[in-house]
């Protein structure tokens, strides 16, 4: 049977990736595509997890769903992340796999590698060092999914793949300034200071650090591309291929918003990590490429970034930290 025809569970099918994926599959034509909200599905639940993949016969997973969030959700609350995230994973990959599913695939995080992991990033870095602290509970978590992955295929011969992106925007990103990553953060920033007639827009740190940015539907084209490959299990990052400096992110982003004041960097506040980027060779030797060009994801992120204005979904916050 095509995949294309197969029944295909999108977990966190709402949040920024996974919507993505649901976008990425329709184009692709896939005729069966199962969606469940929280209300509908509480993936925390065993039972329910149970119940659902006993009954809807799904093909294929594309395990979307985590609980989230930036610096300070992430410092503030680690039982949280950590047992959220946990019994999400667990209860998806058992159950899909006593179900009979085959071909599932787990979305990590770049977060999971060590903080001074050699640049870039490959995929065997994975464990030797310590972790940010800041996001510490939420990394392990993952971790922990991205092994209960690699187990299950090792053991059972299951199909289950890790993909491991780079810092994700786009279509329904989170704007809050309090969460958000720093891409989401400076579009906000630079919009509400163009309509205030701001003269300048501070930002903290140096302007010096590197990331590396990845639109999300390129994310969602690699994860399809995984699911559909005969690759063998295991971990893929997933990035566009190079890096930026903050500073130059942010007068892109100030001339795709129009905002034309000067640009302040607070040198007394912290850079982060000074450098972030994945080796994805891995997963260019599949054949994929990201497509989106920085400049042009964020113009299409700015745009729905209107757009979600004008319906209330992005009240306006005088200051805050962006996060890196």
């Amino acid at each position: 049977m095509s995949l294309t025809s197969q029944r295909v569970f999108v977990a966190g099918h709402r949040g920024m990736a996974g919507s993505a994926i649901v976008r990425e599959l329709r184009r692709r034509g896939y005729e069966h595509i199962v969606t469940r909200s929280r209300t509908e599905l509480d993936l925390i639940d065993q039972a329910q997890v149970k119940a659902f993949f006993e009954t809807e016969n799904i093909g294929v997973v594309y395990l979307a769903a985590a609980k989230v969030g930036g610096i300070l959700a992430n410092d503030t609350y680690p039982a949280d992340f950590l047992y959220d995230n946990l019994m999400i994973e667990a209860n998806v990959i058992q159950a899909a796999h006593a179900a009979g599913v085959e071909r599932l695939v787990f979305l990590g995080s770049s977060c999971i590698y060590p903080k001074h992991a050699e640049q870039p990033m490959h995929e065997d870095a994975l464990l030797t060092g310590p972790l940010e602290p800041t996001n510490e509970a939420y990394a392990i978590a993952k971790i922990a999914g991205l092994k209960l992955c690699e187990a299950y295929a090792r053991q059972h011969g299951a199909r289950y793949i890790c993909a491991m992106p780079t810092n994700l925007y786009g279509e329904n990103d989170s704007y809050d300034l309090n969460n958000s990553h720093v891409l989401p953060a400076l579009i906000r920033k630079f919009h509400e200071a163009r309509e205030a007639n701001s003269p300048t827009v501070t930002l903290w740190g140096s302007g010096k650090p590197l990331r590396e940015f990845l639109y999300v539907d390129d994310l969602a084209s690699a994860c399809v591309t995984l699911a559909e490959s005969d690759a063998a299990a295991g971990v893929y990052n997933v990035g566009a291929g190079s890096d930026i400096t903050i500073a130059d992110l942010a007068t892109i982003i100030g001339e795709v918003v129009g905002y034309d004041g000067e640009i302040v960097y607070d040198a007394t506040k912290p850079d982060g990590t000074p450098r972030k980027l994945l080796d994805s060779s891995r997963m260019q030797g599949l054949g994929w490429q990201a497509q989106t060009g920085l400049r042009d994801g964020i113009a299409q992120t700015y745009a729905h970034y209107l757009a979600g204005r004008v319906h209330g979904a992005a009240p306006t916050v005088d200051q805050a930290q962006c996060l890196v």
